[in-house]
This record gives structure tokens, C-alpha cells and sequence, in this order.
């Protein structure tokens, strides 16, 4: 794998955890998770107009994935607002390329390897060590597991629909719908002062986050094969976690750590067995 992808994929990872964290510490999680989406979509605005390229065939792809990303950005919010981020960062992006996996073989008739096994294993290890053996089950793991739900359906979805359309065109119309309805619907229950209020450094460059992340995975992809720079990126999951620690001030202690670890590790095989 090349430095430079290497380093672009780990940027991926510390920017991704990056924009989790400015929004779980925001006085209002909703808000500004309305002002981020709407200013990623207004900054790669100029991005995919130079890089259109987009057939009607993406038209059903888009519309199920825009509805896919409208529940996630309802479900997050709520997630950090009712657990804790290093319990629900890590429950719901190792699960999630779990349930791809089972989608793939069950339903789709893939094989599957016994390195990927080993990685369904330790992605369950991790999410006991991370939700503590021995307590009783928050609300994390609930919310956790239901956002994976969702990150595997519209993985499924986009995994289709950008073979249809630019990877950045794609993404701007996809959380074009969710941007407007979720604005909207903040605005509604909370009324436009939560978006002012909301409104500064930290959601802006939550905002850019967003879609930065995946746009420096791109660039990897440009430089490496998918399967090592998958690995990499989900270095985010033991990130997220040390953020959580710092920034949050979470209980991280060094089971949950090691959880976080067995979790980034077990999505690791899952990329490359």
C-alpha cells in the first residue's frame, strides 16, 4: 500500500471520527447536525458540478439511498444525545459491514472465507468488551445496532448507484433530500434560532467533515486497492473512541479501548480475507 494512500486513508479515519465528536458535544446535537449537512452540501456544491456525471438509470438508487440517509441523520443525533459515543461509534460501524457480509451470503449467494469469519467473531468480542461484560445493556447498543442497520442498507444501495453516477454528484444528490427535510424538520419543532444558535466554527468544519471523509477515501482509492484502504479507515472506530475519552469525557477505560480495537480489527478481515 503506498504512503500516500496510507495517509489519506488514515485521514479519512481521523476526520470521520472528528466530525462524530463536534457533534455529540453540541449543546444541540439536532441543530447542528442540520447546520453541518447543509453546509457539506453547499461546499462540494462546486465539486460535483466540475465532476457531473450522472445517468438517469441512478434516479431509484438516489431516492432510496436519500431516504436510507434521512432516517441515519434522524438516528444519530438521538443516539448521542441518549448514550454515549464510544459505545454507540463502535457498535454501529463494526456491525454494519457485519450485516453486509450475512446480506452477501444469504441472500445474494457469496462465499465467505474463514478470515471473515474470524473478523464477524471479533467484532462481537468487541462489542461486548465495548457495551461491558457484565452490565446491564444501555441504550447504546440498541441505537448502535439500529444505525448499523442502516449504514448496511445504504451501503447495499450506493454499492449500485455509483455505478451510475460520479462518486461526488452522487453523494450531493443523495443528502440533497435529507438536508431540506431534516432542516425543515428542525426548524419546525425548534424554530430558527436552533439553526443561528447552532451556527459556528465547529459545525462548519463538522459539515466539511462529512463529506471529506469520504472524499480523501476516493483519493486512496485512487491509489490503492479497496480492500487495504477499507482497513485503514476503520481505524476511526479506536479514534473515535480516544476522542470520546479526551474531548467527551466518556468512561473510556481500557476495556472498552480494547473493544474498540477487536472492533477495528474484525472489520479489517472482513476487507481483506
Amino acid at each position: 500500500m503506498p504512503t500516500s494512500a496510507l495517509a489519506l486513508a488514515l485521514a479519512a479515519a481521523c476526520v470521520h471520527a472528528l466530525w462524530n465528536v463536534i457533534l455529540a458535544r453540541a449543546k444541540d446535537i439536532e441543530a447542528a447536525t442540520a447546520v453541518a449537512v447543509v453546509v457539506a452540501e453547499v461546499a462540494f456544491l462546486p465539486a460535483a458540478i466540475v465532476l457531473w456525471h450522472v445517468h438517469r438509470a441512478v434516479i431509484p438508487f438516489i431516492v432510496a439511498s436519500a431516504a436510507l440517509q434521512l432516517v441515519y441523520f434522524t438516528l444519530l443525533p438521538m443516539a448521542y444525545r441518549l448514550a454515549e459515543l464510544s459505545v454507540v461509534y463502535p457498535i454501529a460501524r463494526g456491525t454494519a459491514p457485519v450485516l453486509v457480509l450475512v446480506v452477501g451470503v444469504v441472500a445474494l449467494g457469496h462465499g465467505t472465507s474463514v478470515g471473515q469469519v474470524v473478523g464477524v467473531c471479533l467484532v462481537g468480542l468487541g462489542i461486548l468488551l465495548v457495551r461491558g461484560l457484565g452490565r446491564t445493556p444501555g441504550r447504546g447498543v440498541p441505537l448502535g445496532l439500529l444505525i448499523a442497520c442502516v449504514i448496511a442498507a445504504y451501503t447495499l444501495v450506493d454499492k449500485d448507484g455509483v455505478k451510475h453516477a460520479a462518486a461526488v454528484p452522487y453523494l450531493e444528490l443523495t443528502m440533497l433530500g435529507p438536508a431540506v427535510v431534516y432542516t425543515a424538520a428542525v426548524v419546525r419543532g425548534k424554530g430558527a434560532r436552533a439553526l443561528r444558535n447552532a451556527w459556528g466554527p465547529a459545525t462548519v468544519v463538522a459539515g466539511v467533515c462529512t463529506f471529506g471523509a469520504y472524499t480523501l477515501v476516493l483519493l486512496a482509492l485512487q491509489r490503492a486497492a479497496a480492500a487495504p484502504v477499507a482497513a485503514v479507515r476503520e481505524t476511526s472506530v479506536v479514534i473515535a473512541a480516544l476522542l470520546a475519552r479526551r474531548v467527551l469525557r466518556e468512561p473510556v477505560g481500557l476495556p472498552r479501548i480494547a473493544g474498540a480495537i477487536a472492533v477495528a480489527g474484525g472489520i479489517a478481515l472482513l476487507s481483506i480475507a
